[in-house]
């Protein structure tokens, strides 16, 4: 289960990237949208339309990964927790 108390911002390359920690596997979670927008040296939005389209694309070749992910709630740029696709 992971602890919403440690749900937090981490930085990555000076920019911001949500994370949440799973205590019971002890991992760190990163917000995959964050993730594209900082390697891709784009914006939050281009990050979220690019994993859209990356997403769609590997469900329409049968990738079941995509379709199979769970979602954490992490805390959006507009301050309300939403759900958000993960990765560690």
């Amino acid at each position: 289960m992971v602890d919403d108390s440690e749900n937090n911002i981490k930085l990555f390359e000076r920019r911001q990237a949500r994370t949440a920690w799973d205590e019971e596997n002890e991992k760190w979670w990163f917000s995959i949208i964050d993730v594209v927008a900082v390697r891709t040296d784009n914006d939050y939005q281009t990050g979220r339309n690019y994993w859209k389209i990356v997403k769609k694309r590997l469900k329409d070749q049968g990738n079941e990964t995509v379709t199979n992910c769970n979602q954490l709630k992490m805390r959006s740029p507009d301050g309300k927790m939403r759900l958000y696709t993960p990765a560690q």
